[in-house]
């Protein structure tokens, strides 16, 4: 990775890009069923109350902590097979584009170590990798994709089995809990990633905690998740699009409405970007300007800090 003065030359410069929606014959196709089908009530699982217990937030539910870490692993065990187009759902296609530029933003250099966190199907993965081998013709660069949920670790496994990077010293995969990556050494990773990941943890703040811990000094860390839209006539309209498509398409494309009900709930309980930068910066990295790039109106935002 960069050295610390230039990274905080970077430090002194700041971008700002919005990326606006594209569609695709395959969105329009579901956009058609969409007004085909007649429209269900939502429906969320249900769940016994512990008031012994702190509880947390699993979409507009308040459960036990003990119980969400299941709960999402359930989740995303329903949607493994089908990730790629549950994001296309959820974005409208975009989402594609956001990762491409988020890892422009990250501008890998040769030899990099990155730790990718939630990135079972590896898409961010992918794309790194790619990056380091066609802009710096890179075969050194290597990548940990690290996830909770075996289902999604799978699905990574068979896209990489079906590239030059399969049986080789560049991808690895784990399977483990975001919150305590013990299997990773302190200051051994130039680069941490977790798109559309963090929100679906119990406590972010761990999960910050770890990142800090597992990146050398330099090191670099970045997210991408849905947030927070500001403007009130498209976020009225991202509200319809999230509580009316999303979950009836759900239902169409993989019968199951529970999970992309959850989903949709789980970007409102997330933090606002200046809250979640607030985060960011209070677990001990350094941020750039305000924190974080809205992508498309702010319905995504990449965050970044550095550990210096």
């Amino acid at each position: 990775m960069a050295s610390r003065t230039a990274l905080k030359q970077l430090l002194a410069r700041r971008t700002v890009t919005t990326l606006t929606p594209v569609r695709s014959a395959g969105f329009s196709t579901m956009t058609k069923a969409l007004h085909q089908h007649q429209h269900q009530p939502p429906a969320t699982p249900n769940i016994k109350q512990d008031s012994s217990e702190t509880q947390t937030h699993f979409g507009f539910q308040d459960v036990p902590e003990s119980m969400k870490e299941n709960l999402v692993r359930q989740v995303f065990a329903n949607v493994a097979t089908k990730y790629d187009v549950m994001n296309d759902v959820m974005s409208g296609g975009i989402h594609r584009l956001w990762k491409d530029h988020f890892i422009r933003t990250l501008a890998p250099t040769p030899g990099t170590r990155l730790l990718d966190v939630a990135g079972g199907t590896g898409d961010i993965a992918m794309r790194f990798l790619d990056y380091c081998k066609e802009t710096h013709g890179d075969n050194s660069a290597q990548v940990t994709i690290f996830d909770i949920n075996p289902n999604m670790l799978e699905v990574g496994k068979e896209r990489f089995s079906k590239t030059p990077y399969h049986n080789t010293s560049q991808a690895s995969f784990m399977e483990g809990n975001a919150e305590n990556l013990e299997h990773i050494p302190d200051n051994s990773m130039d680069a941490y990633t977790i798109a559309f990941g963090i929100r679906n943890v119990t406590h972010i703040d761990r999960v910050l905690k770890e990142a800090y811990r597992v990146l050398k000094p330099g090191g670099r860390f970045m997210c991408l998740e849905f947030s927070k839209v500001e403007n009130p006539v498209i976020s009225k309209a991202y509200d319809v699009f999230s509580f009316e498509v999303i979950p009836t398409m759900g239902q169409i494309i993989a019968n199951d409405r529970n999970s992309y009900q959850y989903l949709v709930e789980s970007i409102r309980k997330f933090p606002p970007q200046k809250e979640f930068a607030r985060m960011i910066k209070d677990a001990g990295f350094t941020i750039m300007g305000q924190g974080y790039e809205d992508l498309t109106f702010g319905v995504a935002a990449i965050h970044s800090g550095f550990k210096l």
